[in-house]
């Protein structure tokens, strides 16, 4: 009466991605935040100057959140097959079309503006969802060997 060994094979579809972080932070959890993402993303693969590529990322996101949007955002830190990505939210007004569409370097006097810059280069992908209930990013970077990997902004080297 059993059927052993007429099974059809399974095939195994992944749920969901590997959630690292899913934190709420204010300026206080800064810091704290930074060490654990550096931490998790060492963790999930990213390997010397990938790593602090991205950890800087991050911090310039979750700075702008709390200087920009409200003093407070939300952080997601995830790992996919062969990336890190990470969103940072916040409930600001949002970013202008003329701020969010200018892809130039800022002038090396600056003193603001370097936030969005700096995450676009330092990482391999970044989008933008924005509008007057607030902004996410989303960040991605391969955790490809340093080596292999020639970002945008290594391109010149």
């Amino acid at each position: 009466m059993t059927n052993a060994g007429s099974f059809p094979p399974r095939t195994v579809v992944p749920i969901e991605h590997a959630l690292l972080i899913a934190d709420a932070f204010d300026q206080a959890q800064v810091t704290e935040l930074r060490h654990s993402v550096a931490a998790c993303a060492g963790a999930a693969g990213l390997r010397d100057e990938r790593l602090d590529d991205f950890v800087l990322a991050v911090n310039e996101l979750i700075t702008n959140a709390v200087r920009h949007g409200g003093g407070r955002g939300w952080l997601r830190l995830w790992q996919e097959p062969g990336l890190v990505l990470c969103e940072v939210a916040d409930h600001g007004p949002g970013i202008s079309t003329q701020e969010l569409g200018n892809r130039s370097r800022p002038a090396p006097d600056t003193a603001g503006g370097w936030g969005l810059w700096l995450a676009r280069e330092l990482t391999d992908a970044m989008d933008v969802e924005t509008g007057s209930a607030g902004t996410t990013v989303r960040i991605t970077s391969a955790t490809v060997p340093a080596e292999q990997h020639v970002g945008r902004h290594r391109s010149g080297e």
